[in-house]
């Protein structure tokens, strides 16, 4: 979800004349809320929890004018342990006029606050089915307890003004305008919305409008219909007298055109952001192509206009005030990373958000490096006002904090960045996102179980960096000297911390330039002090630290003469004998990207495309005992050195 900021960006001309478009900062829509507790008790989610839900249906009558409700509501599921009580959660401004539940009219219906617990005159048996219909009818809270606003809604937008009734349920609001359960964890398998409004009005919301059926007063009954899985918070619904506008996305794997609908404001909004739209089935086709295939394109996607200063991911039909560039495509992100894998707790909130961010970068960067470069330190500018800020939510009660910008959002998109510069290969980096989405998809998941996803997929072992960019706080402060002699050049790297996380381990890229360009070489930081030694060819002007942004840190480089610079040791290849499965060779002047192994015969027996580092680790597992050759090289300086491969006790 996002809130527009208005951001002068004269790099940024995407399909116009203006010189300047906006910049979408999802985080900031939140940060406006009022502090809000979940509203069920313990007590009351402990008897919610006795059941799984299946599916909802909303039956609903709605006004584009109005926060009046009437209607009815049916939540089917499955009772996990034997159920004396159905329990769920509704405002206490809407009145129960009654509750069926498996057919049986219930009389012992107890309140207290938002919880609602009926007693059941028929006690339902674990592993059966229960269905429960709450007929209701009132007038939605205006107390502002949604992410943006109330979870129900209706104003005037203001430029051509609009008629606009919504519902916002993010995170704990969808009580505001249906009977529900707000579990993260506890997924419908599918939705219905009906809703019943004036003739000229159009609804929007979830899955496919399967009918409108014209009823005898002369309203319409719009009747949408969704066969995914569906998070509570993430149902919707929009009325209005919309204009509607329809254009389709053709991703690669799809079976069919995948439609996307815009229900937009009549007067002039169309004519406004059709451009803006239209960039819609672009970033649909990009980003199936790096998460894989749009989680609901049997289904579709759409936006329904209403007046939030920002933009809501309601699943397969976002809620947005305007369409511009980042906005639309971090909204449409949201899809994989919120809607398709929901977090499966607020705490981990940066799921959802730190990736719908990243997309936001994702989506400049084939338009304009410049723009995308721009995005990015601004990114980490944010995160850094947060200098003992984390990524893990620990006061889920706390709604500013679970949408804080600066940390869910850009400190999220930032580490998310980080990532992918740790992976140090984008083909594993994007297949894990991939993964992700098909392991995680219809369901939820936390931290840790994208972290097991990038290790599997991976190979590489990320406890460290988890550790510290999630349950840690801060970041990293670099303090960089460098001197030359001749051509040796050394690098000494001391790096402190904003916050309480002692040290953050990576890799950190140094950018050497002279008079013949600028040269990027890449090191691991081990601990908080750290040297490295480079050759290079002629005078060094300056050392950059990061200078490709890759890393959320603060960095002051600059040169010491009175740092002495050793002479280079000889590079080493270790162990030699090979007993083991694995070879490595330290002290390097220069970064390899290609190794060859030979055997005695002079046959090339293996070949490895190399990440950039001073040191190598190769895997030798496959050769058989005997004499070998290595080969290393950058395409400008090599290496050589034979070693004994033993195999065998």
């Amino acid at each position: 979800m996002l809130r527009t900021i208005l951001l002068l960006l004269p790099y940024l001309l995407l399909h116009s004349s203006a010189a300047s478009a906006q910049s979408i900062s999802c985080a900031e829509s939140r940060t406006h809320a009022l502090q809000r507790k979940a509203t069920a008790t313990p007590e009351h989610q402990q008897l919610m929890n006795r059941y799984d839900i299946t599916f909802y249906r909303l039956n609903l009558q709605l006004e584009r004018n109005s926060r009046y409700i009437a209607g009815d509501v049916t939540l089917q599921a499955q009772a996990r342990q034997p159920l004396g009580t159905f329990a769920f959660e509704l405002h206490q401004n809407f009145q129960i006029d009654s509750v069926v539940v498996n057919g049986r009219r219930e009389t012992s219906i107890t309140r207290q606050g938002g919880d609602v617990a009926v007693a059941l005159s028929a006690p339902v048996a674990a592993a059966q089915p229960v269905t429960a219909v709450i007929y209701y009818k009132g007038t939605a809270p205006s107390g502002g307890g949604a992410a943006v606003g109330n979870g129900f809604n209706t104003a005037v937008e203001p430029q051509w003004g609009n008629s606009v009734t919504w519902s916002l349920s993010e995170p704990y609001a969808a009580y505001e305008w249906w009977p529900t359960k707000q579990v993260l964890t506890d997924k419908a398998d599918s939705v219905h919305v009906f809703v019943t409004t004036s003739a000229e009005n159009k609804v929007g919301s979830n899955g496919l409008l399967t009918r409108v059926a014209d009823l005898p007063d002369g309203r319409r009954r719009h009747e949408w219909k969704s066969r995914y899985p569906i998070d509570y918070y993430l149902v919707s619904v929009a009325v209005s007298d919309y204009e509607e506008y329809l254009l389709s996305a053709h991703p690669a794997g799809a079976p069919a055109p995948i439609p996307i609908l815009n229900y937009v404001y009549r007067g002039g909004a169309l004519q406004a952001y059709r451009q803006e739209i239209d960039n819609t089935a672009r970033f649909l086709e990009q980003f199936s192509e790096l998460f894989g295939l749009y989680p609901f394109y049997r289904e579709k996607y759409g936006h329904s206009m209403a007046p939030i200063g920002g933009g809501m991911e309601h699943q397969t039909m976002t809620t947005q005030s305007g369409f511009f560039f980042t906005l639309t495509a971090h909204e449409l992100a949201h899809q994989w990373f919120g809607d398709n894998v929901t977090c499966a707790s607020w705490q981990d909130i940066w799921l959802n958000e730190g990736f719908a961010s990243y997309a936001e970068y994702l989506a400049l960067k084939p338009v304009s490096n410049e723009a995308a470069s721009r995005w990015m330190k601004d990114a980490h500018a944010s995160a850094r006002q947060r200098p003992f800020g984390s990524l893990k939510v620990e006061d889920t009660t706390n709604v500013s904090r679970i949408f804080d910008s600066s940390l869910s959002y850009r400190k999220g998109a930032s580490v998310v960045h980080m990532l992918r510069f740790e992976l140090n290969n984008d083909d594993v980096f994007f297949r894990g996102l991939r993964e992700y989405q098909q392991r995680f998809g219809g369901g939820t998941a936390n931290t840790s179980d994208l972290q097991k996803v990038m290790e599997d997929v991976s190979g590489k072992e990320l406890d460290y960096f988890f550790e510290q960019w999630y349950e840690g706080n801060g970041y990293p402060i670099y303090s960089v000297e460098w001197n030359q002699e001749d051509s040796r050049v050394l690098i000494q790297s001391t790096q402190t911390t904003s916050g309480t996380t002692p040290f953050f381990r990576s890799d950190v890229a140094f950018g050497i330039v002279t008079a013949s360009g600028t040269s990027v070489i890449r090191v691991q930081q081990r601990k908080p002090v750290e040297a490295f030694l480079v050759q290079v060819q002629g005078p060094v002007q300056r050392i950059v630290t990061d200078p490709d942004e890759w890393l959320l840190l603060q960095a002051e480089t600059t040169q010491n003469t009175a740092l002495r610079v050793p002479e280079a040791e000889p590079a080493v290849l270790y162990p030699n004998p090979v007993y083991t499965t694995t070879i490595t060779v330290g002290n390097l002047t220069f970064q390899p990207d290609a190794a060859r192994i030979y055997d005695a015969a002079g046959k090339l027996v293996r070949a490895y495309k190399l990440p950039p580092a001073f040191q190598v680790e190769l895997d030798v597992s496959q050769l058989s005992g005997g004499w070998y050759r290595l080969w290393l090289t950058n395409g400008t300086e090599s290496y050589r050195q034979s070693f004994i491969r033993v195999t065998g006790k």
